[in-house]
């Protein structure tokens, strides 16, 4: 055995713990510990250093060239046993775990009793090496990922299935949603995982769930899978014809608006008003009439025409009264309805002015000389004789 010895770790980055081969080795051996490692050195048994990265010169008392002679009585044994084991702080990710069997829990928003499985990833690291070795390792020369995670199987596997029923029931997770709902499935489960991986110094640092085993196949789970499909179908489609109709709704009121706005713009720069529009769609469709030429086929339409003088204009208006002074005006139920020359707006028999615009209403039509009101057209005023105007 050389006087002193260089103790490193030689062990590969997926092992948490390794045990150096060399033991009983001399006082002053040197003591290597890499960055994200630990070491323990054990005397007689009991753990009475950690260190952390770094050189560091052990003192074992076995004194080279003396030791043979202190061993003699123990067979060349030395009676000063030493060991160091090397923990590695890393992070080991990407361990794979799974239920061996199904999960029985009752699903929270339909109340049917279901079998599930699940399944994912973690990822684990030393948080406490001396508890670790203490807890779990004990004499063994190497705890492996394969191993640590055999050891953890058991445990996983009795309380994961407990915690995902639990996780299921009281986040009201249904089994139609747990999908789009893994992360939180994943976190939950971890916060209740911490604490049974913590009693063996190991930090479970990342715990996810990838895969949720459904019970395809069973009759009952089928039945209420397609009614909750049918059920947010229907929801869809409704969402769905609500806002084709509102943008229906919105494109004929916007068209309307542009539409009103362009020929209020087009009677501004023409010069006219709707009720003068208004006579002149009348003047339009009596000119189209085939049997307006003779009197006896358009006594309506003249009777209008008539009534209409004055808003299709003073010109138009003179022509109709000359022309047809002898004709009975219509009845007032039959007349054409009134619209104020400013707004367009609807007019009520009897209003002085538009209650749309404010615009004044013009009167009835009286003789200058007495005031009578002419209930017909005519030349003259039927009760002075004084000559009308216009």
């Amino acid at each position: 055995m050389p006087i002193q010895q260089v103790i490193k770790y030689e062990g590969d980055n997926s092992t948490f713990v390794w045990k150096h081969p060399a033991e009983d080795f001399n006082t002053n051996s040197q003591l290597i510990v890499h960055e994200s490692q630990e070491a323990i050195f054990f005397l007689n048994g009991q753990p009475r250093d950690l260190f952390g990265s770094g050189k560091y010169t052990l003192e074992t008392a076995n004194i080279p060239l003396l030791r043979r002679f202190i061993n003699i009585p123990t067979g060349g044994v030395s009676a000063f046993h030493c060991e160091v084991y090397f923990i590695n702080k890393t992070e080991q990710m990407a361990i794979p775990w799974g239920t061996d069997s199904k999960v029985q829990y009752m699903d929270p928003v339909y109340g049917f009793p279901l079998s599930v499985g699940a399944g994912g990833e973690m990822s684990l690291r030393v948080a406490d090496s001396q508890k670790l070795l203490i807890k779990l390792v004990g004499t063994e020369s190497v705890l492996s990922r394969e191993r640590l995670f055999s050891y953890f199987r058991a445990v996983l596997m009795s309380r994961v299935k407990t915690y995902i029923a639990q996780t299921m029931k009281t986040g009201e997770i249904g089994i139609f949603e747990v999908d789009e709902r893994l992360d939180e499935f994943s976190e939950a489960l971890k916060e209740k995982l911490l604490p049974d991986f913590a009693e063996y110094g190991i930090a479970l640092e990342r715990f996810f769930v990838t895969r949720i085993v459904k019970p395809e196949g069973d009759v009952q789970y089928e039945k209420f899978r397609d009614l909750h499909f049918r059920k947010y179908a229907d929801i869809a489609e409704a969402k769905l014809r609500q806002q084709v109709g509102v943008i229906d709704q919105q494109t004929l009121a916007q068209r309307m608006v542009i539409e009103s706005e362009g020929m209020a713009q087009k009677r501004k720069i023409e010069g006219y008003t709707y009720q003068q529009e208004r006579g002149f769609d009348v003047a339009e469709r009596l000119a189209q009439n085939e049997g307006a030429g003779n009197f006896s086929s358009a006594g309506i339409g003249l009777g209008m025409m008539a009534g209409v003088g004055g808003a299709v204009g003073s010109s138009i208006g003179g022509i109709f009264k000359d022309a047809f002074s002898g004709v009975q005006p219509m009845d007032t139920e039959q007349t054409a309805d009134a619209f104020c020359e400013e707004c367009g707006a609807k007019l009520i028999a009897g209003m002085a002015f538009c209650d749309s615009c404010g615009h004044p209403v013009p009167g009835p039509a009286r003789c200058g000389n007495c005031g009578y009101v002419f209930e017909r057209p005519g030349k003259f005023c039927p009760k002075c004789g004084t000559k009308r105007e216009g």
